[in-house]
């Protein structure tokens, strides 16, 4: 559960970040992150059109800047963007000024106010700095579509089981998630319908 849906003690570390939206409301936020990859974020974004949702794509500065064709079909079809940082890089491994530094390139390609860390590791510092320019996005739900680990039916059972009422659940349109995603989320999106979620953008 620590990794699938972080624990409180482990929230309060990033002072100001959004890990789930409050609503009255039966409903859920879907995002993606590490993208645009080609052949991966085109089948999500189609598949998102067959269901008429709207997702949040949390894209790495150096991808648009490779396939902005792709980044620009995003916005087309009317989803939201947020910075991933320009190349998919830890804050904790990095000086805070670097780390600013590299996000900042990214949005010369974004453009966007939302911000999600790689990995979700970031300094004290550093939160404390990008919230005063950006909204940082968390999670509520992480689906670990990217682990060698899990299987399509691993990735669902996650959804299942900690999905709750404003769950920020992360998908990720990335090669590493491929296999697993593309099972899994269309097996996802179902459950939560049935389940009566409106998906909402963040």
């Amino acid at each position: 559960m620590f990794i699938e849906q972080p624990p409180r003690i482990y929230r309060i570390l990033f002072p100001g970040a959004i890990w789930r939206m409050p609503s009255k409301n039966k409903c859920v936020y879907l995002t993606f992150d590490d993208g645009p990859v080609p052949g991966i974020t085109p089948w999500v974004l189609d598949l998102l059109n067959q269901y008429d949702i709207k997702a949040t794509f949390f894209c790495v500065g150096d991808n648009v800047r490779k396939h902005p064709a792709i980044f620009q079909l995003i916005l087309d079809q009317g989803h939201r963007v947020g910075n991933h940082t320009f190349n998919h890089i830890q804050g904790i491994r990095f000086r805070t000024k670097n780390y600013i530094d590299n996000i900042k390139k990214a949005n010369g390609y974004i453009h966007s106010r939302l911000f999600r860390p790689p990995h979700g590791h970031m300094r004290l510092l550093q939160t404390l700095l990008l919230r005063k320019q950006y909204k940082i996005i968390m999670w509520d739900v992480v689906t670990r579509d990217y682990s060698p680990h899990m299987t399509p039916n691993g990735v669902f059972n996650v959804v299942k089981n900690y999905t709750r009422n404003g769950s920020i659940i992360v998908f990720h349109d990335s090669l590493k998630a491929e296999t697993n995603m593309k099972e899994a989320l269309p097996r996802s999106i179902e459950w939560l319908k049935r389940e009566g979620y409106e998906f909402k953008l963040l």
